[in-house]
């Protein structure tokens, strides 16, 4: 456990760091953030003794640094500093070896199978066993840090201290290193302390974080109470926006560009729709921000080619998502940019409708099978096989919406199809009540995001009554070509 109390320090006279304050527990991790300039590295080392503390205090296990001898300060504490410049002669197994150093007693002291325990296990757990013997002059820059975070770790202490230990290093070997400190933290009880300039890094990986700004505290406590975009805007003078990870609750950070203008952003027309037997297509001149419920590339991402596909009636596949990859593979379209819904709908009964508003346009465009409709309330006592239906909904916005609209815009979409099933009296024939939609119902939204943006987009939104007028008529029109064709 180390306790740092209002402590102040710097070079010479000048105070860098400035009565900064926190607490780290045995097995916790505290990452420091900050801009360059801002005092992270000259912390660890007013922190480490390197340099002098003008005022505050260190406690490593309720002692303060200053009562440790050099070399027993050294058995409680490890460093890992920025730049190295020793050790560059040696073999790999000798610089980590220079970790045990503080174990040592007098000039003749004996090697023991403790040191080389804790050698063998440092290079095992950085992934530099296989260069023991090679020079460390011969190494990366990446292999070189690798090994030095090994020399650290070979020191034993209970407080490591890292300034960069993820520099030089690739993805692959920045997960190995980290990984590797989170499960000394947790299962030695290893008290961390880490410099990263890597928000997403530091918010995975840290239990607290430390932002500095101009050698003080401006944050502390755990990642979703520090890396709030307006203030690390403020910090870094940087437009950030933030979002959560896809497997773990941490907050991730994406850097925006300066201007709102940055890509310029085309309109799409009726004219860019192309309708053949297999599918309706819509070919973008740039990707469009998307969410959708479709099979291929469901979910929120950037595309600028979108696919209905229609299918036989009897479509039935293990595995569909292979099955659909394969047909765009055939069909010589980019599985990364292409966004597919299945429809059992032949194609030619499509309704598509462009509706003109303040803010731009809406195109929405409808393919509705509703010879399989269900009423949700009521799904519950039905024993169905999953098959394809379906009522599958576009909504192409030539204009900006937030975050937020996109959500709520699927909602006044999905409230507008049902009110046209309740208007055409579609029904569930096995309960005989409206229906709400069918089994497999896809909806999309999708948005060129150019002009001002739109924060709302709820059916008393201008975005929403388009929306909402859009679908429902256009739904009504397909639901029509469905029956007379049928």
């Amino acid at each position: 456990m180390i306790i740092v109390e209002h402590l102040s320090g710097g070079y010479e006279d000048v105070p860098i760091v400035k009565d900064v304050s926190f607490t780290v527990e045995k097995g916790k991790i505290l990452g420091i953030l900050g801009p360059n300039g801002s005092g992270k590295s000259t912390l660890l080392k007013v922190i480490s003794g390197i340099l002098p503390a003008t005022a505050g205090t260190v406690l490593v296990d309720g002692k303060n640094i200053k009562a440790y001898s050099p070399r027993m300060l050294a058995q409680k504490m490890a460093v890992l500093p920025q730049l190295h410049a020793n050790a560059f002669s040696n073999t790999v197994r000798e610089a980590v070896s220079l970790g045990r150093y503080p174990h040592q007693t007098g000039f003749f002291s004996h090697w023991s199978e403790r040191d080389e325990q804790a050698v063998r296990y440092a290079m095992e757990q950085t992934g530099i066993t296989r260069y023991e013997h090679t020079s460390m002059e011969f190494l990366s820059g990446g292999e070189q840090q690798r090994v030095f975070v090994a020399q650290a770790l070979a020191q034993t202490a209970e407080v490591l201290l890292l300034d960069e230990p993820t520099n030089h290093l690739d993805i692959a070997h920045q997960r190995q290193i980290l990984d590797m400190v989170r499960k000394e933290a947790l299962e030695c009880g290893l008290t961390v302390i880490m410099v990263l300039h890597d928000m997403n890094l530091a918010s995975l990986y840290c239990d607290e974080l430390l932002l500095m700004d101009k050698g003080c505290v401006r944050a502390l406590g755990a990642p979703h109470k520090v890396l709030i975009a307006s203030q690390i805007e403020e910090v870094y003078q940087a437009r950030v926006t933030t979002y959560a990870h896809p497997e773990i609750p941490k907050p991730q950070i994406t850097m925006m560009p300066a201007a709102s203008d940055y890509q310029q952003r085309a309109i799409v027309e009726k004219e860019d729709f192309t309708i053949t037997t297999d599918y309706i297509q819509l070919k973008s001149n740039v990707p469009l921000k998307t969410v959708s419920s479709a099979v291929h590339n469901p979910g929120i991402g950037w595309y600028d080619c979108f696919l209905n596909r229609s299918v036989a009636g009897d479509y039935v596949v293990s595995d569909v998502q292979q099955e659909v990859m394969d047909f765009l593979q055939r069909e010589h379209f980019s599985p990364t940019s292409t966004v597919v819904m299945l429809t059992a709908v032949p194609t030619q009964l499509y309704a598509l409708n462009k509706y003109t508003a303040s803010f731009g346009s809406v195109i929405v465009v409808v393919t509705a099978g509703v010879g399989n409709a269900v009423d949700v309330s009521r799904t519950h006592e039905r024993q169905d096989t999953p098959y394809i239906g379906t009522i599958n909904t576009w909504v192409i916005i030539n204009g900006c919406l937030s975050e937020e609209a996109f959500f709520q815009a699927l909602m006044t979409a999905n409230e507008a199809k049902t009110k046209a099933l309740q208007s055409e009296n579609i029904r569930d024939p096995l309960s005989d009540t409206i229906a709400t939609g069918t089994a497999t119902d896809s909806l999309l939204i999708a948005a060129t995001q150019k002009g001002e943006e739109m924060r709302y987009g709820g059916p008393i939104t201008d975005i929403g009554k388009v929306i909402g007028k859009g679908v429902y008529e256009t739904t009504v029109q397909a639901i029509h070509n469905y029956k007379n064709k049928a």
